[in-house]
């Protein structure tokens, strides 16, 4: 018999009674029964029930077994009594008498609970990550991620995609976040970067002449962490393609997203292919923002032509003095009562808003404040172009949309959960296309790409040339699950003249282009074909088909929201004499 094992803790069956047999463990319970004491051995495949009689020479020494020891026991299998039978675990039948029993390591006194889904704070169990990750959710979580990569792998190699690996040390690169900086010991005062995404590397295996590229890839970006987006690092599904459209790209993973969704989504109905396509401003004034949850059947109306000039005073003033004001309305079906308006107006007080604007309707007749300054006609107008009836509710934001659009998107959100309107156990797919190429900083005032630099602008150098920049489209799209994003791409900038007025327009010089991305101006020059690509997230697709909120309940290791491994004690200062040799100087804060 093997020094460990003969079987796993989640092998033995009813057809193994009688037989010998020894596991390895940790010790998940125990429970002393005075005469006999039972102990749960756990492993990664399962949890068999083990048994001792308080006759046996080992029983001290099973007794003072502490939680989580790792012990090898052997002994012979024995089928459970009817009444004893366990079916909620795989080996519920049996059960081991155990004849040996060998403590391979105590486990000191344990800083929580692990045998059970107890609530522990969240920096204290990545700090001790290890024992949290034996918790039976969080292994599961983990296996999950594992079997939906091997997945993903599989899909693609079946799509006709080729792995390929691109570099971790690279240039920096305008990728809308800030890089990680890497100092060269060789190149005094030089740094590399590391990768925010794959960008330029898959883009050239494409000039290079590879048709179908992807990778589970790592990606870096020095930004704060919020519940569905980890610090510091994260991976990605990224690929491209030769010789396509945009729809191409669609076509190419729909079927890998389905058919993951399908496999691992726990029986959930999941979009059908092709997928619902929504342009960006259709989906920032329908929804409010360009990830829409539509699980949530709401859909937003502009109602500023209802206000403009009425004698609601207060959004008709604000319309008059600013021609990007707008009003937007919200239908609240079946939420019409004075209760739930003033529960809606008082948690927009508590999201740091004056209140909420609403219109509920009884008999027919619009009540309120806002029905009776607009009037019966005004009132009935918005009733009839919402499709909204007796019983029903209105509620309306005010202001310039870029500023009041998160509130609005939040409060459609919370308007559909709390009238019981958005389904559950649903996942639902779309996407968002025709994004604008540049948009204002709001820092700056100026001019900046919006979403990925190196997209196609739709109608190419003309566009460029003759248009208003901020009214220039890009062939640029996300895909969204149930609002949350789970990818961007766009069909790429294949052509010098394109990249360096693309690049103009967002204030980099021809220099500045040649200096940074050098490598694909070269590239491009010598023959590239149109291509186009996406990279799903990883992470993210994991999150939703473990029906958690939080994305560290899928990562192995995650750093906190502060950006910091707690169990490896990153970061952390570096001794002198490493600096000397990055030629490194510190500058303390506050230093000048």
């Amino acid at each position: 018999m093997h020094a460990y094992r003969s079987h796993t803790c989640g092998e033995l069956r009813l057809a193994d009674a009688g037989q010998p047999a020894r596991l390895s463990g940790w010790v998940n319970r125990k429970r002393d029964h005075g005469h006999l004491l039972f102990i749960d051995l756990r492993d990664h495949y399962g949890i068999t029930q083990c048994v001792i009689d308080v006759s046996s020479p080992l029983f001290a020494a099973a007794e003072a077994l502490r939680l989580e020891s790792v012990v090898t026991v052997t002994g012979r299998v024995a089928a459970r009594t009817a009444d004893t039978v366990n079916p909620n675990l795989p080996t519920g039948e049996v059960e081991l008498f155990i004849a040996e029993l060998a403590v391979q390591s105590t486990a000191e006194v344990l800083p929580f609970p692990v045998n059970s889904e107890a609530e522990t704070p969240e920096d204290m169990r990545l700090t001790y990550r290890f024992l949290d990750l034996r918790r039976e959710r969080m292994h599961a979580n983990i296996m999950l991620r594992a079997q939906v990569i091997a997945s993903i792998r599989r899909r693609m190699i079946e799509q006709g995609f080729t792995e390929f690996q691109t570099p971790i040390l690279t240039a920096d690169s305008p990728e809308g976040a800030r890089p990680y900086y890497v100092p060269s010991r060789l190149h005094p005062g030089e740094f590399y970067a590391l990768p925010q995404a794959p960008q330029q590397f898959k883009q050239l295996l494409m000039v290079a002449g590879f048709d179908r590229y992807f990778q589970i890839a790592p990606c870096f970006r020095d930004e704060a962490g919020r519940a569905d987006r980890a610090p510091g690092e994260f991976y990605q599904l990224d690929f491209e393609m030769s010789f396509v459209t945009q729809e191409d790209v669609f076509a190419a993973i729909e079927p890998v997203l389905h058919g993951i969704f399908k496999e691992f989504g726990a029986g959930w109905p999941v979009t059908t292919p092709p997928f619902p396509r929504i342009a960006y401003h259709e989906a920032m004034q329908r929804y409010g923002t360009d990830k829409p949850d539509l699980r949530n059947p709401l859909e937003m109306r502009d109602a500023t032509a209802h206000f403009r000039g009425s004698g609601f005073k207060v959004f008709a003033d604000l319309i008059a003095a600013n021609p990007d004001s707008r009003v937007w309305a919200i239908p609240a079906p079946t939420g019409g009562s004075r209760a739930f308006c003033d529960q809606m107006n008082s948690w927009a007080q508590s999201e740091g808003q004056p209140g909420l604007a609403y219109i509920f309707f009884r008999n027919d007749e619009g009540t309120g404040p806002v029905a009776r300054n607009l009037g019966p006609e005004t009132t009935e107008a918005l009733r009839c172009e919402l499709r909204l009836g007796d019983g029903d509710a209105v509620f309306f934001v005010a202001g310039v949309p870029r500023q009041f659009g998160a509130f609005a998107a939040a409060a459609r959100l919370r308007i559909g959960r709390e009238l019981g309107l958005t389904r559950d156990g649903v996942f639902e797919f779309c996407w968002i296309v025709n994004f604008p190429m540049y948009e204002l900083s709001e820092e700056t005032g100026q001019i900046e790409f919006s979403h990925n630099p190196f997209s196609m602008p739709q109608g190419g150098l003309a566009a460029l040339e003759q248009q208003d920049p901020l009214k220039i489209l890009a062939h640029q799209y996300d895909i969204v699950c149930n609002g949350v994003e789970l990818a961007s791409g766009a069909i790429r900038n294949h052509r010098p003249e394109i990249m360096y007025k693309a690049f103009a327009i967002a204030g980099y010089s021809p220099q500045d282009v040649e200096t940074r991305f050098g490598g694909m101006l070269r590239a491009f020059r010598y023959g590239a074909p149109p291509h186009g690509g996406l990279a799903p997230g990883i992470d993210r697709i994991v999150m939703l088909l473990a029906d958690t909120p939080n994305i560290r309940e899928v990562i192995t290791f995650p750093m906190n929201q502060q950006a910091r491994d707690l169990m490896m004690g990153a970061p952390a200062p570096i001794p002198p004499e490493r600096l000397r040799e990055l030629h490194l100087r510190l500058i303390t804060p506050g230093e000048k």
